[in-house]
């Protein structure tokens, strides 16, 4: 391509995106080049404290357990408080509990403490994706969201490389880091992002107001908790490149050193090829790639059984990361498209804790089949998983005919408004742009 054309294309991705946006998607970029925690754990708690695998295992455990418990409640925040005062909440929180962690000493304080970080870091997400929604024109969602994974895998393999060299000098030194980019965050959000809740629609004098999304409201609606369970599947085959390849490469006599190689391709190639592709499926039919990147997820881990050396796992990566880079955007603009504006974050959050229990049962899982029955028996069922969620997707979708965008009122300035779908079949029904539910929970 020529220099003209990669000019026209890098503006097309990033033109008519609001203002708010680019604010939301710097915070995100700061945040994620502060990850600190989540990356060096283990080395930090085995290597610098003395502590075992196992207690490193568990306070990961922990960790995790702390974003499933804080999905639904942030969820319930984003909905009730709004989506920035949840997360200046959450970051602020974030950056406190990091900097508290950095100088724990106790095993049980270190363990109680990483609970809490895992809760705080983990709370800003429905927000996040709640704002993104209401700010962001519908037919521009996928790009937006794209554009958002892109600066998170983007800020991490920067993150990466970066800590490793500060780790080497000083681990405390990694905690106050990522504590401070994250007060950056909650800086940059306090002052350039503004509330985008929606508003209450009008309604004629003396008609009782509709009633609230709740969370049993989100575990009624059939076909999104389909999609919720599905998300599970795939969150559980992707979780395995952190989790169960690491321990086959081991098996393999791999060390270290090769599994980073490997590994390192996903990030490139996420870095590299998310915008072109999203340019290339964002007018695609949903249904269709999600029905694909499931396929390419389960299979692509499945060819790790027939890997015995770096550039063979490599390759196999590349096939999975491919999925991973349709599914994200897609499976996020879908989610979008079947939450109430008014119940975005509960919805969000129940979207989001799919991925965190995922972080949790993955580990279980790939240690419990690589010990009793090998590692093909693992990616075998990785290759299963992913046909069982592509069928899944087909069979809910099929007959799922995606709204027509409606205009709903908003915070958003009046020339930065966007417009809001009315929520699909076996879901809340919307009136007014207000969801209506039948009955108060």
């Amino acid at each position: 391509m020529s220099v003209a054309g990669l000019k026209k294309a890098a503006h097309e991705t990033v033109a008519g995106l609001p203002r708010e946006f680019w604010w939301l998607w710097t915070s995100t970029l700061v945040n994620r080049l502060g990850a600190f925690v989540a990356t060096f754990m283990a080395l930090y708690l085995t290597l610098d404290r003395g502590y075992s695998a196992s207690y490193a295992g568990l306070v990961a455990a922990l960790h995790g357990l702390g974003g499933v418990v804080s999905s639904l409640g942030a969820g319930v925040m984003t909905d009730r408080l709004g989506r920035r005062p949840t997360m200046l909440i959450a970051q602020l929180s974030t950056a406190v509990s990091v900097a508290v962690l950095g100088f724990m000493v106790h095993p049980v304080a270190i363990a109680g403490v990483a609970f809490v970080v895992g809760m705080a870091s983990n709370a800003s997400r429905p927000a996040v994706q709640a704002m993104m929604a209401d700010i962001v024109r519908p037919e521009d969602r996928v790009r937006a969201f794209s554009l958002n994974y892109w600066a998170i895998n983007l800020g991490f393999a920067v993150s990466s490389a970066g800590a490793g060299f500060i780790a080497e000098y000083s681990y405390l030194a990694g905690f106050l880091g990522e504590a401070a980019l994250t007060l950056l965050c909650a800086f940059v959000v306090f002052l350039k992002v503004p509330e985008s809740r929606p508003e209450a629609a009008p309604r004629a004098a003396g008609t009782p107001p509709p009633d609230d999304v709740r969370l049993v409201t989100v575990l009624r609606d059939g076909r999104y908790m389909g999609v919720v369970g599905l998300s599970f599947l795939v969150a559980l085959i992707f979780q395995q490149g952190y989790v169960g390849l690491p321990v086959a490469m081991g098996t393999d006599g791999l060390s270290a050193s090769d599994f980073g190689t490997a590994i390192a391709v996903n990030g490139v190639l996420i870095v590299a090829l998310q915008i072109p592709v999203t340019r290339f499926i964002q007018h695609r039919d949903p249904r269709r790639l999600l029905i694909l990147s499931s396929m390419l997820a389960g299979y692509g881990f499945g060819l790790t059984a027939f890997a015995g050396s770096v550039g063979v796992y490599a390759l196999t990566v590349c096939v999975w990361t491919l999925a991973e880079i349709v599914n994200a955007p897609t499976q996020t603009g879908i989610v979008v498209q079947l939450s109430p504006a008014h119940g975005r974050g509960r919805y969000q959050g129940m979207y989001t804790m799919s991925w965190s229990v995922a972080a949790l049962v993955a580990p279980l899982m790939s240690g419990f089949v690589i010990d009793h029955y090998g590692a093909a028996w693992l990616w075998g069922t990785c290759a299963v998983l992913g046909t069982v969620a592509a069928a899944g997707y087909w069979l809910l979708m099929r007959n799922l005919d995606l709204p027509e965008p409606v205009v709903a009122a908003s915070r958003v300035p009046e020339d930065r408004a966007v417009a809001e779908e009315p929520v699909v079949a076996e879901g809340p029904v919307v009136a007014e742009g207000r969801v209506v539910t039948e009955g108060a929970v």
